[in-house]
């Protein structure tokens, strides 16, 4: 009896068999990344519960990130890695959502607006202004801009084809981004632990001044789970910030495109080969992780999820984040911060400071400290 090959399967004449094989190649791809973030976020918890003050997700990206230097992980790795610092740190903010109902989701967003936005118009013009003193280009400085008011590399990822930036610009800027998104992780608690902030005021805080969701989560975990579930829910509400941003610069870069009738290079804008898009599918900008977040805290508003098991799910998530900020570490690229330069570091370190006292600043104005 003749038993098929690899070759064989992955040629057969039926759909479901090829299928069937790529995700078994797929997922015997991501399993020795994966394995490594996991191993890495089970360490990092055992030391966060002798540590609490350090906390899990914290040891996790510092384990990474001395691991991505001393060891460099290799390509057969990276596979799972990326499948553990995206989709798994997305997971976990589903999961989140089961810690919360929709009125409180409602009743955070609107009351987190004045310093939301004014944290975001802020931190714009502060990168229009500050990038010209400093030379720095202008879609380089936008990145950086719209990267620390919004949501870090999402919003450069979705900004990048609208204004069709080119690949170098946006490895500057995520690099910028990260390196300071790092840097809140154990900072901003510090701030808080200082001020004497409330887990209301600290998730506030968190939420309108960190970048990336990761570092959100991260940085409000590690002040106490009633400040991560609000701050989850803040970045949330500003990651949609995304959509109005996205379709004023589709409209400036047309507008740019019809008055200088310049096209950038074919290959050179990131991502796309071509020119810029003053086309924007708006539903495409909205991630698919708010939305099962919502979901999932709509059913807990139903009371379909039993009290019980709130306090399983909490723990799964605050691992689920250690996991994705294990691979973040061990993805670090110590050595783009130094191609970088100074300026975009620069910019960003200016960015950062003004937008955290900016944050404080509006929350005392307003009294929600």
């Amino acid at each position: 009896m003749h038993t098929p090959t690899g070759t064989e399967i992955a040629r057969s004449p039926h759909p479901g068999t090829g299928r069937l094989h790529r995700l078994r190649s797929g997922t015997a791809a991501r399993t020795p990344g994966l394995a490594l973030a996991v191993a890495i976020a089970v360490v990092a918890t055992v030391i966060g519960r002798f540590v609490p003050l350090v906390g899990g997700p914290v040891s996790a990206i510092v384990i990474g990130v001395a691991l991505a230097a001393l060891i460099k992980p290799r390509d057969r790795l990276r596979p799972g890695i990326n499948t553990a610092g995206k989709f798994i740190l997305q997971l976990s903010v589903v999961v989140l959502g089961s810690q919360l109902s929709l009125s409180q989701i409602a009743q955070v967003g609107l009351e987190s607006l004045p310093v939301m936005l004014g944290t975001l118009v802020v931190c714009l013009f502060a990168a229009y202004l500050l990038g010209r003193w400093l030379g720095i280009v202008g879609d380089l400085r936008t990145l950086i801009g719209v990267g620390t008011g919004i949501c870090g590399a999402s919003a450069i990822a979705a900004v990048t084809p609208v204004i069709g930036a080119v690949s170098v610009d946006v490895a500057y800027a995520i690099s910028t981004i990260f390196l300071f998104n790092i840097a809140a992780i154990p900072a901003f608690p510090f701030i808080g632990h200082l001020l004497g902030m409330s887990q209301h005021a600290f998730g506030l805080f968190a939420g309108t001044a960190v970048n990336d969701m990761s570092s959100v989560v991260a940085t409000a975990t590690t002040y106490g789970s009633t400040a991560a579930n609000f701050a989850v829910v803040v970045k949330l509400v500003r990651t949609l910030m995304i959509i109005p941003i996205c379709l004023g610069l589709a409209a400036w870069a047309g507008q740019r495109l019809k008055q200088t009738g310049k096209r950038p290079p074919a290959g050179e804008v990131a991502g796309t080969g071509s020119a810029p898009r003053a086309r924007v599918n708006v539903f495409r900008l909205v991630p698919w992780f708010l939305i099962g977040f919502l979901l999932i805290a709509a059913i807990n508003t139903l009371g379909l999820i039993p009290a019980a098991a709130h306090t399983g799910l909490s723990t799964l998530s605050v691992f689920l984040i250690t996991v994705a900020l294990s691979a973040i570490g061990l993805s670090t690229d110590l050595g783009g911060f130094r191609r970088a330069g100074t300026k975009p570091l620069l910019l960003g370190a200016l960015l950062w400071i003004i937008v955290t006292l900016t944050s404080l600043g509006l929350q005392y104005a307003t009294g929600l400290n």
